[in-house]
Formats: structure tokens, C-alpha cells, sequence
């Protein structure tokens, strides 16, 4: 679960605690930086593990509920011969997790980035620790890139004076750093051009992928919530549904709708714009055909989907699923690489690496 969907849910959760593994070495199941919201219920959403540390985390919530106090929470996993975790542990790592209750600043600042993120920008989340490890000061960092050049905005706020529970002598520097940056992107979005029975599947992988999906039709008895639930639904002819889709760089197409006059129709109006990748449904002569005449299209995948041998829709939206989380992967990767090295246009690295 990405932290988008996290910080929407803890705007609805009036008592909850954020999880973030704030240190990870040696193997493990997630990468430092990951979060999980735990609810005073019981309700868990997103994972650190597999499910081994999930139970442990969960009999702290109430604690630091009542006391209102950050917890650093520490397993080690790299003995070979610590056998206490059980057969499901399955990772050999040493992991180390701030449990904060969001509540206060955590809350407001949690409310901030799901604004950003839903605006499509992307946020740095930066926490600074004060008076060992009993207070921390959080800034937001936000990068306001709609045409691709950055510009930076930042926010803050001063966390309140909070301890750790009694009998936890505080983290040690050499443990846990005294600030801790963390960037989050927001969901990228998928935008599916046709609503016909093959695309309930892709839509329904496409947000367990993470993706902001969108599907876009001008057939009204197609294009509806009981079809799609949880997906944003834009009905109208392509001349119609350009101007309210407002493509950006960072969005995922894909042509469904095996109607060739519409979407050719749509391929015209994406001429001069940006997006990360455009998946066309049908044989490469099909495309051809769709393509004819045309100005170069950007990141044109055709036919859509990784070649795995896919029958029938089930196994069709798998292999287009796969491909779109594939290119999901090499492009934040990319953008990694081009944040370090001053560079702006991630695309160009995505492509160069011939993936």
C-alpha cells in the first residue's frame, strides 16, 4: 500500500499509530522508508514484513495510543541460529521501527501531503529527532514539476515533546541517525481508454498495483461505478475526455476499446503531449493500421503487455499489469538516478537501459 492511501485512511481513523521501518540492513521483506497505519481496532493497512512482525507491532498500539509517546521497536533476525521468530520470519535482517500516534502534528502534516500527492506532486517527509530522541521536528519538502521542471516549496511544523516507553533506554546515535529524509511520489495514474469486460480485470490490477486508475468511455451502459468500483470514471467522446483528463508526464494510457475510429481519434489529440507510456490492445498490423500517417508517438508499447504466453482476459491483464509495474519500477529508478545527477527528463535513462 502506497503512503498516498495511507494518509488518506488516517485522515479517517481517529486512533492509529504510523509504522516506518526508519533502519534495514541485511534482508528483508520491505525497503527503510516503508509505512503501515495500526488501528486501536486491529485493522492493519500495508505491511513492513510478511507478516511476522505485524502480531508484535500491533500489542504496542494501545500503549502508545494511551501515552501518546513515540516507540522505536528493534529486530534483529541475523543470528543463524535464533530460532525465536519461528518458521515465517523468512528474512535474516536487522529492522528498526518508529511507531508515532498520529495525532497533533503527525495528523496535520499527514493531511498536507495526501493534498500534495493528490495534486500529483511529489513530497520529501523529513524527521528530526531532539533531546535524545524525545522530540521531532517535521518539514515537508514539495516538488512542483507539472511541465517537468522542479521547483521547490517547503512546509513545516514542529513536533510535540513526546518519550519512549519506560524500560527502552533511548536509540543511539550509531543505531538511528538524528534526521531521517523519506521521498514519496504520489500514485502515478492509469488511464484506460474503453470500459468492455476485458478491462474490469486491468482496472482491478491496476489499483492493487498502485496505480490511480482512470477509465474513460463515451458508452454510458459500460462506464459505470457497479463495473468499476473505486475507479475514477470519465464518460465521453475523445474530443470530450482529452481536455478533462489534462495528461500529464507521469501517466499510464492504454487503448481498450477496440473501437478503431475513436481511438485514432484519441492518438490524433495526443500529439505535443507527455506521458509515460502508451499501451495499444491489438496486433502490431492493427497498430500499424492506428499509427499510419501519425507524428512519432512517445513510449508506444504494442502489443500491450509482457509477452508471457497470456490467454483470455484474466491472463491478459496480468501480462499488461506486469508491464506497466516494469516500466513503473525503471522510471522511479530513473528519476533517482536523475535527482542526483541534476538531470530532468526521466525517460530518456528508461529507454537507454533497453528494458
Amino acid at each position: 500500500m502506497e503512503m498516498h492511501d495511507l494518509c488518506a485512511i488516517a485522515a479517517r481513523e481517529p486512533r492509529c499509530v504510523l509504522a516506518t521501518a526508519v533502519k534495514v540492513e541485511g534482508h528483508a521483506y520491505r525497503k527503510q522508508g516503508v509505512s503501515m497505519l495500526l488501528t486501536e481496532e486491529g485493522v492493519r493497512y500495508g505491511s513492513i514484513s510478511p507478516g511476522c512482525l505485524e502480531s508484535d507491532l500491533q500489542a504496542r498500539v494501545d500503549r502508545v495510543l494511551d501515552k501518546e509517546q513515540l516507540e522505536f521497536v528493534e529486530y534483529d533476525m541475523r543470528p543463524a541460529d535464533d530460532l525465536s521468530w519461528g518458521e515465517t520470519i523468512g528474512c535474516g535482517g536487522l529492522i528498526i521501527i518508529l511507531l508515532e500516534p498520529v495525532c497533533g502534528e503527525l495528523r496535520s502534516i499527514l493531511s498536507r501531503m495526501h493534498t500534495y500527492f493528490q495534486s500529483g506532486s511529489p513530497v520529501e517527509l523529513t524527521r528530526s529527532f531532539y533531546h535524545q530522541y524525545t522530540r521531532i521536528h517535521y518539514v515537508i519538502k514539495v516538488v512542483i514539476h507539472p511541465s517537468g521542471s522542479g521547483a521547490a516549496a517547503t512546509d513545516s511544523d514542529s513536533g510535540k515533546s513526546v518519550s519512549q516507553r519506560e524500560g527502552r533506554s533511548e536509540p543511539e546515535s550509531r543505531d538511528i541517525p538524528l534526521q531521517i529524509s523519506t521521498r514519496y511520489v504520489p500514485k502515478p495514474r492509469l488511464i484506460i481508454v474503453g470500459a468492455g469486460n476485458d478491462v474490469i480485470p486491468v482496472a482491478r490490477l491496476g489499483r492493487s498495483a498502485g496505480f490511480r486508475v482512470v477509465v474513460a468511455d463515451w458508452r454510458e451502459n459500460l462506464c459505470t461505478t457497479a463495473r468499476f468500483p473505486g475507479v475514477e470514471l470519465i464518460r465521453g467522446f475523445p474530443h470530450e475526455i482529452i481536455p478533462v483528463l489534462d495528461i500529464q508526464s507521469g501517466d499510464y494510457i492504454v487503448l481498450m476499446s477496440h473501437q478503431f475510429p475513436r481511438e485514432r481519434e484519441f492518438l490524433e489529440l495526443l500529439e505535443d503531449r507527455n506521458y509515460a507510456y502508451l499501451g495499444i490492445m491489438g496486433s502490431r498490423t492493427r497498430t500499424a493500421r492506428l499509427l499510419n500517417d501519425l507524428p512519432p508517438l512517445k513510449h508506444v508499447h504494442s502489443p500491450v503487455g509482457l509477452t508471457i504466453g497470456a490467454d483470455g482476459p484474466e491472463e491478459i491483464a496480468i501480462s499488461i499489469a506486469a508491464e506497466l509495474v516494469a516500466c513503473k519500477r525503471a522510471a522511479a529508478v530513473t528519476e533517482c538516478l536523475n535527482v542526483q545527477r541534476g538531470i530532468t527528463h526521466a525517460t530518456d535513462g528508461y529507454r537507454a537501459s533497453g528494458r
